[in-house]
């Protein structure tokens, strides 16, 4: 583990995996979750594929820097969700999808590398189209996975994905790995292990239990404007992968991405939900390894 420290006082702890010879993956995961959430096998067979991989914990989240004590308007957030304006919320936020990013970049330069393949899911993938449209040019690739634009029309969640999404933390250990299995709704239908993703619940409330960074990185996400007229300058090889079963983040918002990005190529995948299956792992390294020989 290594700690990249930001001027701002920030800090973002992260982990590599590979030869720092071979080409940097950066890999950004999603909404609360800890840079353990990206499957061991995945990064197993992207270094086998060649890449050095680098994972990091989000800021309010894993072992990164939490915002302690900064309070957001909850109701404010929600109005944001619903009607898709994030106008009352802008200004009023600790941070935006942007600061991720910079984020993301701080990492990379705690490495001294200038230039990464990138690739993020969910969230992530929202950060990832925020660094290739800000510094294209520290980009080698882009891989945007289960993600969107932030236009509320595409992509929209399922009521039923919704409502497990914005149910209240259970802050006991028992009741957070039995409520894990709630995941089920926006997973592979399947593929979805229930006893795989309370062993991953488990691991992820033993390393770091912070549900005070929840609304404060909803409220990142739901303040920060859409990216849909930038997306159509990106110009850096650029992979869309999205799950047919996805209800969190509906294929459409893939499909919206793929559509605007230059170039880009959309791979939808049957059988894959808003998770990462392991089974589909060679499917989507292939993807990205291709994805990146562009770059």
């Amino acid at each position: 583990m290594s700690r990249a420290r930001r001027p701002n006082g920030i800090e973002l702890e992260y982990v590599t995996a590979g030869s720092p010879s071979d080409p940097p993956m950066l890999l950004v995961m999603g909404f609360t979750a800890q840079l353990i959430a990206w499957p061991e096998e995945l990064v197993e067979q992207l270094v086998a594929a060649g890449f050095f991989v680098i994972r990091h914990d989000n800021r309010d989240c894993g072992l990164s820097s939490k915002i302690d004590g900064v309070e957001v308007d909850l109701m404010a957030v929600l109005t944001a969700l619903q009607t898709g304006d994030p106008t009352p919320l802008q200004g009023k936020v600790p941070y935006t999808i942007s600061d991720f990013s910079d984020d993301a970049f701080a990492v990379l330069d705690d490495l001294k590398i200038e230039r990464a393949h990138i690739a993020g899911a969910s969230m992530g993938g929202m950060i990832v189209q925020a660094m290739a449209i800000a510094h294209p040019e520290r980009v080698r690739s882009m891989t945007s996975i289960m993600s969107t634009t932030g236009e509320i029309e595409h992509g929209e969640s399922t009521p039923e994905a919704q409502a497990a999404l914005l149910a209240p933390p259970v802050l006991d250990r028992a009741g957070y790995i039995e409520a894990s299995t709630k995941a089920a709704i926006w997973s592979s239908k399947r593929y979805f292990d229930p006893e795989a993703a309370k062993a991953r619940a488990a691991a992820s409330f033993d390393r770091s239990f912070y549900p005070a960074g929840i609304p404060r990185q909803m409220a990142a996400i739901m303040a920060s404007p859409n990216r849909a007229e930038a997306l159509r300058s990106v110009t850096v090889p650029t992979l869309v992968i999205h799950g047919a079963d996805d209800q969190l983040i509906t294929p459409s918002g893939g499909q919206r991405t793929a559509d605007l990005v230059p170039d880009a190529k959309f791979l939808l995948i049957d059988d894959m939900g808003h998770d990462l299956p392991i089974v589909l792992l060679p499917t989507i390294v292939e993807a990205m390894a291709a994805n990146a020989a562009r770059g």
